[in-house]
């Protein structure tokens, strides 16, 4: 890190997190009892804090990661400070280490991206610090920093964890991997993308020797879309993992993703499966449209970053060199919406988040809107795929497998479960130009000033309850 891109760096990381203390003390104020989820996490947290490691809610679902490293920090720093009572764990107390995850992934985003994005370090460097920032206030996540639920901490975790493969430390990668489970179980496909990411290289490496063996042209880095070219790969495929000195040299090197991997898996059979305490809302499900809708999270988000005029010509373009390739797809995204369409009850009874009033103003205006917007699912795809050509095609295949495990079974619609792989998108495409990374955050910061006056301000009350309501994400 170049001194003039760390003081830069500093100076923001400095900035952001005093103005994210003075909007966290305005939510504290107005919001000071638990909210939501946290009427589970906070007493579940505070039993940790009193040294009850034997109690569980059994309304909580997610391994206790959350409640552990509160504990950890808040204890030292009473003990320090000399605090005792209620304020060493209480809801304010403990919603502040989220605010400390919210640095963390700051600093972790941008040491990602200070990776993935070496070249013309000069030129680059004002556009990684601002891209690290902008991806700190990503709406969906950013809103969580300021109530104790899992996301900010299930991301740290998560992003550590990829940090540390991006630089070949997989034992340390795999053990904040099963840190990250402990946050959230489904964290476990992220462990997988890491060794994911490990096999692309290691399958890169072995497609251009073959390529150069048979002086063919370079391959080309987007997924093939002839028949042909899914062939070849396939058939490269098998050969590859039929070669057992080409296993064991994945295996030398992912075996610590895999530890993780069968730990998990003794888990899942001593609990029965992968939820915790009440199972009864978490069924998971073939839920195809899943995809859909992060796709179109995706490009709403970000338009600035990757949507352009060019852009859209050239899929115009596309469209006009491979109709039929286009018709099918569309055929095949109607048959996936007609057939395994899923919604949940959440999603139609609380009206507190924001996902409900998308459900109704949207999908349920009329009963052939879900089909209408095929077109646009077809498009967002596209612009997904478009944006990430940099990438490999075997990296692309991990990303797509993981992406697909994280959301298909998934019953509701819940934009929290877009966090991860939103990022982990945005920090592969290529950087953005500083005008583009100005629009996104001020997309952001819009979005953050909106959604926090309307929980702080807009409140209301349900006919059968006295309680004050918020929205939210």
């Amino acid at each position: 890190m170049e001194r003039f891109e760390s003081y830069v760096f500093t100076a923001l990381c400095s900035t952001n997190f005093l103005i994210s203390c003075l909007m966290f003390s305005k939510m504290t104020r107005e919001q000071r009892e638990p909210y939501m989820d946290e009427i589970f996490h906070v007493p579940q947290a505070q039993k940790y804090c009193g040294g009850k490691f034997s109690e569980w809610d059994p309304m909580i679902t997610t391994l206790p990661g959350l409640y552990l490293v509160s504990v950890g920090v808040i204890k030292p720093l009473a003990w320090l400070a000399g605090w005792t009572g209620k304020v060493v764990c209480s809801t304010g107390m403990l919603r502040f280490v989220n605010l400390l995850f919210n640095g963390g992934n700051l600093y972790l985003l941008y040491l990602i991206i200070y990776k993935l994005h070496l070249k013309d370090k000069a030129r680059a460097a004002s556009r990684r610090v601002l891209s690290a920032l902008c991806l700190s206030t990503f709406p969906v996540l950013y809103f969580f920093t300021f109530l104790y639920y899992t996301d900010a901490g299930s991301t740290f975790f998560v992003l550590f964890a990829y940090l540390m493969s991006l630089y070949g430390s997989h034992k340390a990668a795999a053990l904040l991997g099963g840190c990250a489970i402990l946050f959230r179980q489904t964290n476990i496909i992220w462990v997988a993308f890491c060794a994911g990411t490990v096999v692309a290289q290691k399958l890169d490496e072995s497609w251009k020797t073959e390529q150069s063996k048979k002086k063919e042209e370079k391959w080309p880095s987007q997924i093939p879309l002839s028949l042909a070219g899914a062939g070849k790969v396939t058939h490269f495929l098998l050969e590859y993992i039929m070669t057992p000195s080409n296993v064991k040299s994945v295996l030398l090197i992912a075996w610590p993703y895999a530890v993780v991997a069968m730990g998990f898996l003794v888990f899942v059979l001593f609990n029965g499966g992968i939820v915790v305490g009440d199972r009864t809302s978490h069924e998971a499900c073939l839920n195809f449209p899943q995809l859909f809708y992060f796709f179109s999270f995706t490009l709403v988000f970000s338009v600035p970053a990757s949507f352009s005029y060019r852009r859209a010509v050239s899929f115009f373009h596309s469209l006009k060199k491979q109709p039929s390739l286009y018709l099918l797809l569309t055929i095949a995204s109607f048959f996936l919406v007609w057939k395994f369409t899923f919604v949940h009850k959440y999603l139609l009874a609380d009206n507190r988040h924001y996902p409900f009033y998308v459900w109704r103003k949207v999908f349920q205006r009329h009963e052939l809107v879900p089909f209408l917007l095929v077109p646009g699912y077809v498009f967002a795809t596209w612009n997904f795929l478009e944006s990430l050509k940099s990438k490999s095609l075997f990296w692309n295949l991990a990303f797509l497998a993981c992406l697909t495990a994280a959301t298909v079974p998934q019953k509701l619609l819940e934009f929290r479960y877009f966090i991860l792989p939103y990022l982990l998108y945005r920090v592969h495409i290529p950087l953005p130009s500083m005008p583009r990374l100005l629009l996104e955050l001020g997309l952001y910061t819009t979005v953050n000033t909106a959604t926090l006056y309307i929980f702080i301000n807009r409140t209301f009350h349900w006919p059968d309850s006295t309680a004050v309501q918020r929205f939210m994400w």
